[in-house]
């Protein structure tokens, strides 16, 4: 029996379509449930997490994994300035890199990140405000970086499981604001 892989998140695949061609960063991979994802819509993905047995799930065609602890004392942002086309982010938040992460997305490039909130420890872990967004934190940090909000979401979701979770996608000054328009259906 073939094993079953956990899906997308629901905020990354109604954005994903949008991000433009090129390289995609799936900051935290995981098992690479968005680095699978990206890939099969066309982009060369780079997976990053500390785990090598996560990274080993994540690899796949059009995937390049990496194994790094960018928490790990000492360590330093590894990727160029506008590298990333796009950069994923989902259920993992560690603020000394946020700037540095931002500054590898190229000029045109799409944020889409998502993690818990404060208020999670209602339902669970993480409970640590060092891992939980405060109110508004997510916007703050795009009006600081210069980004353009494309959506935003803060509140309680109840898949996978109940949690306090806010989510961005946000987008760099050369993103076409034609482009970031969905589909009306």
């Amino acid at each position: 029996m073939a094993e079953v892989l956990n899906p997308p998140s629901p905020w990354v695949e109604r954005f994903a379509p949008l991000v433009p061609g090129g390289e995609v960063l799936d900051l935290a991979c995981g098992n690479g449930r968005h680095a699978r994802h990206l890939a099969a819509l066309g982009h060369a993905v780079v997976a990053v997490d500390r785990d090598p047995q996560a990274l080993a799930a994540a690899a796949g065609d059009g995937i390049v994994t990496s194994q790094i602890d960018l928490e790990e004392e000492g360590a330093c942002w590894p990727f160029g300035l506008a590298r990333f086309a796009g950069i994923i982010v989902t259920n993992y938040l560690h603020r000394p890199l946020l700037a540095d992460m931002l500054g590898s997305l190229a000029p045109n490039g799409m944020l889409i990140y998502e993690t818990f909130a404060d208020g999670n420890a209602a339902f669970g872990k993480p409970s640590n405000p060092d891992f939980l967004l405060q109110a508004g934190e997510l916007l703050e940090l795009a009006r600081m970086q210069g980004l353009r909000v494309i959506a935003f979401e803060d509140g309680v979701v109840n898949t996978p499981k109940p949690a306090m979770v806010q989510r961005i996608c946000a987008v760099k000054e050369e993103f076409p604001r034609e482009a970031a328009l969905l589909p009306s259906f």
